[in-house]
């Protein structure tokens, strides 16, 4: 290998960057009072579940970018094991969780905007987020390179604020011992009857991920740097969560906490009371930052969201226009607006927690395809000395929990959240029949309607999974 390609290979710490940067943005601003309402200060350890579960799947992501070096995501990962349709089911839900995670940001910026204007109105808003949709969508059509400075700019500025949240926090807490541990107890009032909702909406924080996971073959040493890259980064993202909530409720009760729309705002604005002019500066510093957060966050994510839609469209599996790239500036502007309009629409007519858990499910099912892939992938007939790091040393236990987790995440979106995200599924069929090749078409036809095929995929599901069931519970010296 000659020197200059190994420069360009990514480093451990230039991948754990990427994941953490990936990770925490706007979310932690959106979902730090959400928790409040099912647990009260007990919301922590949701905050500690749910970073574990992120880890988990994310391994299983990790596993997958391994073997299957390619751009794309859950969505390549599952076209290359089960073909085109599979990989569609998955891309599809994986798009429309990512569009509604873009409405949920002009809804928090509008939270946070009534920090500064309490007496805004419907429409006031309603006008805001058209504005805030346009700037982000006319800053991404205008070209990559545009909004990759805008990027930069913003990851910078919508960190500092947390930081500086999390540091005078701490201070404050320490020489108001009393009030913290009023703040405290009870720890759980509420009990933990709803503690599977609050770790759905929260888990929702630490989603991000599956975009960013990059391909094996832009990384050195990858089975061994994407691993740790996962955990290094993840177990960041989860304490850096912890400290900054762990703070916001030490100062503000929960009981107000619950129904504060500018939660780490009104936190920023109590951790420097020390004189009234203070605590303005604290609640701007914040209250700024989230703004600055949220947009960076959209900003990010819609690039990420257009390239995937693009992709999709160039493998002929999406409508045409969202593959068309402008004439001046190179991008995919077609798709840009179009998911755009889409999460206008979304942000006008749903509620913050409605978007998130239905955001959350869509993520959750394409969690649990891919686990269900890393079992597929394992069983292509590779030899013990191939296998990966993970596999080594987690055996069938990772992609198992990364299916199960995944299911929990599902069940608990609740009944309504599930049928609404399986409505949204099942209109991906159609758009697929029409758009996919017609020779792809009539294999999945064949492989749904014959009873060799059904029988065959029946038998080799139930050897993957029950094999690795039976690896699990059969003790070692009798394999």
């Amino acid at each position: 290998m000659q020197p200059s390609a190994s420069l360009k290979k990514l480093s451990l710490f230039d991948v754990t960057n990427l994941l953490v940067g990936a990770i925490v943005g706007a979310d932690i601003y959106v979902v730090a009072s959400l928790g409040s309402q099912y647990l009260g200060p007990a919301s922590l350890v949701a905050w500690v579940a749910a970073g574990l579960i992120a880890i988990i799947i994310a391994l299983n992501f990790a596993e997958c970018a391994t073997l299957v070096p390619r751009v794309g995501g859950a969505y390549a990962y599952t076209r290359e094991v089960w073909g085109d349709f599979a990989g569609f089911i998955v891309g599809w839900p994986l798009w429309v969780a990512e569009v509604a995670a873009l409405a949920v940001f002009p809804v928090a910026f509008v939270r946070y905007f009534t920090f500064f204007f309490p007496g805004l109105t419907t429409v006031e808003g309603v006008v805001i987020k058209v504005l805030f949709i346009a700037a982000i969508t006319y800053v991404n059509v205008r070209g990559t390179k545009m909004a990759g400075r805008a990027n930069d700019v913003l990851t910078i500025a919508k960190l500092s604020p947390l930081l500086l949240l999390i540091v005078a926090g701490v201070i404050y807490m320490a020489f108001n011992p009393a009030a913290t541990y009023a703040n405290f107890v009870p720890f759980a009032p509420l009990g933990f009857d709803h503690f599977g909702q609050a770790l759905v909406l929260i888990f929702w924080a630490y989603a991000g991920f599956e975009l960013a996971v990059i391909p094996s073959n832009e990384i050195e040493n990858p089975t061994r740097t994407i691993p740790k890259a996962i955990i290094i980064g993840m177990t960041i993202v989860t304490l850096f969560y912890l400290l900054t909530n762990f703070v916001i409720i030490g100062v503000i009760n929960w009981t107000s906490l619950q129904f504060d729309p500018a939660p780490l705002a009104t936190a920023g604005s109590v951790v420097f009371s020390l004189t009234p002019t203070l605590a303005v500066v604290g609640g701007l510093i914040l209250g700024v930052g989230a703004l600055i957060s949220v947009s960076g966050s959209d900003e990010s994510g819609t690039l990420s969201t257009s390239r995937l839609s693009y992709a999709i469209s160039l493998d002929g599996l999406f409508p045409r226009f969202f593959g068309d790239i402008h004439a001046r500036y190179g991008t995919p502007h077609k798709s840009l607006i179009a998911q755009g309009v889409l999460a206008l629409g979304l942000s006008l007519f749903g509620g913050l927690t409605q978007l998130i858990l239905f955001s959350t499910f869509n993520l959750a099912f394409v969690y649990l395809v891919t686990s269900a892939v890393v079992l597929a992938l394992r069983e292509r007939g590779r030899i013990k000395a191939d296998r990966t790091v993970i596999e080594k040393i987690t055996g069938p236990i990772l992609p198992v929990a990364g299916i199960l987790l995944s299911a929990l995440l599902i069940f608990e979106s609740g009944i309504t959240t599930v049928i609404y995200g399986l409505i949204t599924i099942a209109i991906g069929i159609p758009i697929y029949a029409f758009y996919s090749p017609r020779s792809e078409v009539e294999v999945v036809k064949a492989t749904f309607y014959s009873t060799e095929a059904v029988l065959e995929r029946v038998a080799r599901t139930q050897r993957v999974f029950l094999g690795y069931l039976l690896r699990l519970v059969t003790p070692r010296r009798q394999r």
